[in-house]
């Protein structure tokens, strides 16, 4: 008997994994772009599905449209990550499960099926797969990427700030507040594994920026300019 619901809850947590990754992958994006501007995202800009390339794609049709099809991709690119650990906790699924379901989204995301494994760099799809499993570091890392972004009004910059503080954030506010068990990732799974590999996968989808970084040549924000 304990052999049989084994088997149903790993055949449960396989097909949530390969969902987590499809749906991840769904480049939303390059669908919008190629719906209602008729260009090919991959050959434009960064060659990125994220929003930046979107405002990208559509600044040369319409700022406005710019505006609204790059938020539009934000919020569809979060809603991946955050709808997939959603339902994996609506499933009772555990914590370890939600974990690995959330880095898949990522990973869809970043090397879609779709696109020939090509992607995004993962930061709205990141946001959205852990704000439900460690909300206060995730909203903590959205107040610090809108800060970085405001004051340097450099994308990956504020990305990368983001994301990493989050994570870092994972390391020090348990120890600083009494959370709740379903909301501290130690009382969770007493691991930071999982969110130091969304880190590794966010740096590497912005390694190129960061080396612009270094030898400071990276743009500024494509939604600062009027």
């Amino acid at each position: 008997m304990y052999g049989l619901v084994f088997m149903v809850d790993l055949n449960i947590n396989i097909v949530f994994y390969i969902c987590a990754y499809l749906i991840g992958g769904l480049p939303f994006g390059a669908i919008l772009v190629k719906v209602f501007a008729n260009k090919n995202l991959l050959q434009i800009g960064s060659k990125s599905t994220g929003a930046t390339n979107v405002y990208r794609a559509f600044s040369e049709v319409s700022e406005k449209k710019a505006k609204l099809f790059s938020l539009l991709t934000i919020f569809l690119d979060a809603s991946k990550g955050f709808f997939v650990v959603l339902f994996a906790k609506f499933f009772g699924l555990s914590f370890e499960t939600q974990y690995a379901i959330a880095v898949l989204a990522i990973l869809g995301h970043c090397y879609s099926p779709f696109l020939g494994f090509n992607g995004g760099k993962g930061v709205a799809t990141a946001i959205g797969s852990v704000i439900l499993l460690i909300p206060i570091e995730g909203i903590c890392g959205l107040v610090i990427w809108g800060i970085v972004g405001k004051v340097f009004k450099i994308s990956s910059l504020s990305s990368l700030f983001g994301v990493i503080g989050g994570i870092a954030l994972t390391f020090v506010i348990p120890n600083l507040l009494d959370l709740p068990a379903n909301i501290d990732i130690n009382q969770q799974i007493g691991t930071h594994v999982p969110l130091v590999l969304i880190g590794v996968i966010i740096v590497n989808t912005h390694w190129e920026n960061i080396k612009r970084l270094i030898k400071r040549e990276e743009s500024q924000i494509v939604l600062a300019k009027k």
